[in-house]
């Protein structure tokens, strides 16, 4: 990543404009044309420096649900059980832990709250793998903003 790139990102965790130009604001910032910070998003994404580049919705308001998983995932296996996972287009987050157990914990977004039951019971059968759910029984706002 290039100045450019991180001072795009410290940008972007602020938000964006939704509109028909939401880049319009950071590459006016940043002193280069709209179209060169939609490359550099999707060439970070493409080299894995982000992992992600979207919304984040509040799936409960929206009438769906969110929920915290986790997995005792045999470390030969794990790439394996990382893909298998991540194949779920509900599954956002995804991070491999250093816990005796449980070392594969990730976050379940789903349109509908029995949605969520049933990635879990699909990612069971396809890795036949225990996934445990951890729902939230309250909700912080911590305003988590990493400048890099």
């Amino acid at each position: 990543m290039d100045p450019i790139d991180r001072e795009l990102v410290n940008r972007l965790q602020d938000g964006i404009e939704i509109g028909p130009r939401p880049f319009a604001e950071s590459a006016k910032a940043l002193g280069i044309p709209e179209e060169e910070v939609v490359r550099r998003i999707q060439r970070m994404v493409d080299d894995g420096y982000l992992s992600r580049f979207g919304p984040l919705y509040n799936a409960d308001r929206m009438g769906g649900a969110v929920t915290l998983a986790a997995m005792a995932v045999p470390p030969e296996r794990m790439d394996e059980v990382v893909e298998q996972v991540n194949a779920h287009v509900e599954v956002s987050h995804n991070y491999a832990r250093d816990h005796d157990v449980l070392n594969m914990w990730f976050v379940i977004s789903a349109e509908a709250p029995n949605r969520v039951d049933e990635v879990m019971d699909a990612i069971r059968e396809e890795t036949g793998l225990e996934v445990y759910n951890m729902p939230k029984e309250r909700e912080y706002y911590i305003g988590l903003r990493l400048a890099l």
